[in-house]
Formats: structure tokens, C-alpha cells, sequence
């Protein structure tokens, strides 16, 4: 008998990303947070179709991972990072400060 892991909560991410948009993301986040039947998995965000991220993708990730872990979850795990959205995590130091981590590779 094998142990099932619970699949993670995804919030998928696209386009070029605002600073207007990064209200409605955390309310998106906070909705799929919101599911009694998924309490307990893993939260991830998929970055993979996210065009030209720069500092505002970088805030508005730190208040994503801020809303996981108010929400008692944690550490926001990213999928498809773009290479100069990891440069500028590792630049700003946010991606120790705010926990955040690679998600494993399906």
C-alpha cells in the first residue's frame, strides 16, 4: 500500500501582473484557502505564464505567502519560476524572508 499525497492548492498566475492585480490574487488565494475538504495541502502558485516579472510580481508574492501563512498554511511553494523573477527573489532576499520554495517538478 502506497501513502497518497494530498494534491496541492494551486493558484495559477499569468499574464503581466500589476499592481491592481495583486489585491484580487490574494483574494483568489484566500478563496481556494477557504475549502474545508483541502485543508491541510500543500499551496503552491504556478508562475509559468507570467510575461516580463518584475518588482510587482516579486510584492505581490510576498503577500501571497503573507496570506498563507495567516491562514495557518505555509511556506508558499512556486512552480515554473522564470529564471529572472528567481534572480530578483534571490536579490531582494525575499525568497528566505517569506519561506518561500521551489515546488517539486510533476
Amino acid at each position: 500500500m502506497g501513502v497518497e499525497a494530498t494534491p496541492p492548492i494551486t493558484l495559477v498566475v499569468t499574464g503581466r501582473i500589476t499592481r491592481a492585480d495583486v489585491p484580487g490574487l490574494c483574494a483568489a488565494l484566500d478563496r481556494l484557502l477557504a475549502a474545508p475538504e483541502r485543508a491541510g495541502a500543500p499551496v503552491e502558485c504556478d508562475l509559468a505564464g507570467v510575461v516580463r516579472p518584475g518588482l510587482t510580481v516579486v510584492e505581490a508574492l510576498a503577500r501571497l505567502s503573507l496570506t498563507v501563512r495567516r491562514a495557518g498554511r505555509g511556506p508558499l511553494r512556486l512552480r515554473g519560476t522564470p529564471p529572472e523573477l528567481r534572480t530578483l527573489l534571490d536579490l531582494v532576499g525575499l525568497a528566505d524572508l517569506a519561506g518561500v520554495t521551489d515546488a517539486p517538478s510533476p
